[in-house]
């Protein structure tokens, strides 16, 4: 067996941080704030063998990250990032899961958030696990901007008020490692930090997780860094999108105030999957061609949760009444079929 990336002479810089995570049951722990923030930098500059990145983030996975870790990671990121601070946005969406059984109704939610007003910056992936339907192939069939950098993202924002920008084009070493979701057979931290990047600042934030157990973590780390309002929900498919079929509680920050909001069941019964995905459908849901009962409630649903996390509805019937508002009303000659 021939090793790549061999290091000879005194220990690695890196191999600290390894050793604090993999040192035994009773030996190991997990990593603080500042220790999080300088390894995910070492690792984003390139200075981390390639052993010891499977390493780290493999253990990281079984222990699952603290929300100081997270905050430490994020942090770190943001540093390298250097995203610009002179583009102004109102909601921060991020999208990263894909979704496997039902249509990505969340993206009409958004369509409508922003037709009303909304200044939305979406990030996310694709392609890092087989078979699903990922945001970044749908956008262009709904006239929404896949943009290439951060002069596209202002450009898309001032003329439509959304802006999809890619992790790799933002961030490409992070691009680089969800990538190894299908090397290792595993989701890494990148997938659980990525949603907490808010590149530009947004003064609200959406996300959205795969496990319950998540929930707390995202609203701590979140929390630590300082964002001041926030909604971390169970999203279906781990997108954010509210799923009618199950109770959703929303771990939110109000004005910096940590919340706990339980939304109700919309449905007695859960509807089945979708057999397969066909664009011409799903846009005419929004057309009005065909009635779709669990993707028109999810659309509502997810635009009522959004108007909580925006402080535009004071309570959970006043946010659904808008919701149900703005989906009747919705411009219903667009999107057009794809062809």
């Amino acid at each position: 067996m021939v090793m790549k990336n061999v290091y000879k002479g005194a220990e690695h810089p890196f191999a600290p941080y390894v050793r604090i995570l993999g040192k035994g049951r009773t030996g190991s722990r997990s990593l603080t704030f500042d220790e999080a923030r300088d390894a995910m930098g070492m690792v984003l500059r390139g200075e981390v063998l390639e052993v010891q990145l499977g390493a780290f983030l493999m253990l990281l996975r079984v222990k699952e990250e603290t929300p100081e870790e997270l905050a430490g990671f994020v942090a770190a990121t943001r540093d390298f990032m250097a995203a610009p601070r002179d583009i102004a946005v109102d909601l921060d969406w991020s999208s990263y899961a894909g979704k496997r059984k039902h249509y990505p109704w969340f993206l009409f939610a958004v369509k409508l958030l922003v037709a009303n007003g909304v200044r939305v910056f979406m990030h996310g992936a694709s392609g890092h696990t087989v078979n699903r339907l990922y945001t970044e192939n749908v956008l262009p069939v709904l006239g929404m901007p896949v943009c290439e950098d951060w002069a596209g993202v202002k450009a898309a924002l001032d003329t439509q008020r959304f802006a999809y920008l890619p992790l790799e084009k933002f961030c490409p070493p992070l691009g680089e490692m969800i990538a190894l979701r299908n090397v290792m057979g595993l989701r890494s931290p990148v997938h659980t930090l990525a949603r907490l990047l808010n590149p530009l600042d947004a003064p609200f934030v959406m996300q959205a997780i795969f496990h319950p157990a998540y929930r707390e973590s995202h609203q701590s780390a979140a929390a630590l860094l300082g964002y001041r309002n926030s909604c971390v929900i169970k999203g279906e498919g781990g997108e954010i999108e509210r799923n009618p079929d199950g109770l959703c509680l929303a771990k939110r920050i109000v004005d910096g105030a940590l919340q706990d909001e339980e939304w109700p069941m919309l449905f007695p019964l859960r509807h089945a999957p979708e057999e397969e995905f066909v664009m011409d459908d799903f846009l005419a849901v929004w057309r009005g061609e065909k009635a779709h009962e669990y993707g028109e409630m999810a659309v509502v649903a997810t635009i009522a949760l959004a108007l909580r996390t925006l402080q535009r509805a004071d309570s959970q019937d006043t946010a659904m009444a808008m919701a149900r508002a703005w989906w009747e009303a919705r411009d219903r000659h667009a999107p057009a079929s794809p062809r």
